[in-house]
């Protein structure tokens, strides 16, 4: 009996949580008419597969309605995206950045320099392979501001992430 019990359980957990996933995923929430603060904690208390979720769907909803993608053409382009960044992904986890070059050796700074540059040279690879991919789906005018776009994406997440230890206050230059 109490096997059951258990296991009955555990089924109504896994289908509460995938009805609270669905519930992000369809957009519970006016975003739009929350205050920063108030969507900070919704997002705070969701569980990090589910803010995963939810930022992946805000990221893509973002680029469509940037690029203003046809809706006949945002299925496959949306699945064309996601390979894309994942792809980039897997690729960035080749090179480990965590690292302080003043301590490494002349030999190990040349690896680590000549490393850097074959991961570079992978991300371009990826870059224009999916370009072409999504050409198929987009006109090339709509992917080169989809690249214009990430870039600008990234410059702003850089803004607001901490860039050292003390809470992101900017390092004190040093002269000569």
């Amino acid at each position: 009996m109490r096997k059951l019990l258990f296991t009955l359980f555990i089924i109504a957990g896994f289908g509460l949580h995938a009805q609270n996933a669905q519930n992000i995923q369809s957009s519970e929430y006016d975003w739009k008419k929350m205050d920063p603060k108030q969507r900070k904690e919704v997002i705070n208390n969701l569980s990090p597969e589910e803010r995963k979720v939810l930022l992946t769907k805000f990221r893509n909803n973002m680029v469509m309605e940037n690029l203003n993608i046809d809706p006949n053409d945002k299925a496959e382009f949306t699945s064309l995206y996601t390979e894309y960044l994942e792809n980039q992904k897997q690729i960035k986890s080749q090179f480990n950045s965590n690292f302080n070059p003043e301590t490494l050796s002349d030999e190990e700074a040349k690896a680590k320099l000549q490393q850097s540059f074959e991961v570079g040279q992978k991300l371009l690879d990826n870059r224009k392979k999916y370009a072409d991919k999504m050409q198929q789906v987009i006109p090339c005018q709509k992917v080169l501001k989809l690249f214009q776009s990430e870039g600008m994406m990234r410059d702003k997440m850089n803004e607001r992430r901490p860039h050292n230890g003390n809470g992101g206050a900017e390092r004190p230059k040093q002269n000569p």
